[in-house]
């Protein structure tokens, strides 16, 4: 331990840091085992944001430690290396504070411990497993297995429009006719070709998506994933992306969720913050695209939390 004699500075943080009643309870818990956040947002019933926030503070501190197994974090009280003064005024709380809620915090821990080592895994965090790692349940693997399901005949031929380096068409190309990417940096076309040299049924080109050079009718299947936000008229893409859609053919759309973060869209050269599930429904709905969903679908765990919006939409007609 630091045997540093404290500040009035460091000393004043200090009691800062563990005036919040939440850190406290996080700190008896991790005091007698090791949890990751989706336990302790479990045990404390409190959000899981809310949860990493005040650990990341606590670890700031140098009052627990974190390690990784897998893409789990666990995390703990830094009994060997917490600074001096930190130390002893947890010692001092810990062994004086004595609340409600702190002793039911206890209680739903060595519930769900119990329940995990008696009933196994699955029983135990039953209804919040999206809030658990577990070995080889991975958004790839899920993505992989569904991609199963789908059949030549049902997604047809292909435009990734906006396709990045082609992650998404590696996926696709064996279950499709046909993928065809396009993306406006050549060095992403680069990279998608050399990931998919492979696949006999895959082409890309360089293009601008406002400027799709493809006939009428070309494809049975669009898909469009984040690149709305990228693009000088959104409305000029869809259009286009409906053009080149054959009568009955389906767009898939993912797109950031309106947000107010600036700073973040000029890093990644975003043209546009977001767009609300209720302006890109306006949208597809002008260039005459019907809606089959069209909503907020997931939220980042990491800050600023961003949400993602997911559309189907549907160009009238008979397909094929």
């Amino acid at each position: 331990m630091d045997e540093r004699m404290p500040t009035l500075a460091s000393t004043t943080d200090l009691f800062q840091l563990l005036g919040e009643p939440t850190r406290v309870r996080l700190l008896s818990l991790l005091a007698e085992k090791e949890l990751t956040v989706g336990d302790l947002a479990a045990i404390t019933e409190l959000g899981q944001s809310r949860v990493s926030q005040h650990l990341g503070k606590l670890r700031e501190a140098g009052m627990i430690v974190d390690r990784k197994v897998g893409p789990a974090t666990y995390y703990s009280l830094n009994e060997r290396t917490m600074p001096a003064g930190a130390g002893r005024l947890w010692t001092t709380l810990r062994g004086e504070v004595h609340d409600a809620i702190l002793e039911k915090d206890r209680q739903r821990r060595e519930t769900l411990l119990r329940a995990r080592a008696k009933e196994g895994w699955p029983d135990a965090v039953a209804g919040q497993m999206e809030r658990y790692y577990s070995p080889g349940r991975t958004w790839e693997s899920l993505a992989r297995g569904l991609i199963g399901l789908v059949t030549p005949e049902s997604i047809g031929d292909v435009l990734d429009a906006g396709a990045g380096d082609g992650t998404i068409a590696q996926l696709l190309a064996p279950r499709a006719r046909s993928v065809t990417l396009v993306d406006k940096r050549e060095k992403m076309v680069v990279a998608a070709l050399e990931r998919l040299r492979r696949a006999p049924n895959v082409t890309a080109r360089v293009a601008d998506l406002h400027h799709l050079p493809f006939a009428d009718g070309s494809f049975d299947t669009v898909l469009c994933f984040n690149a709305l936000v990228e693009v000088d008229e959104p409305a000029v893409v869809l259009q286009n992306l409906h053009r080149v859609l054959r009568p009955g053919g389906r767009l898939a759309l993912t797109v950031l969720d309106a947000h107010d973060h600036a700073d973040v869209a000029a890093a990644f050269k975003h043209v546009h913050l977001g767009f609300s599930p209720a302006a890109l429904a306006r949208l597809l709905k002008q260039v005459r695209f019907t809606v089959e969903q069209c909503e907020i679908t997931s939220q980042e765990k990491r800050q600023p939390r961003f949400r993602v919006v997911t559309a189907f939409a549907l160009k009238p007609g008979n397909h094929r």
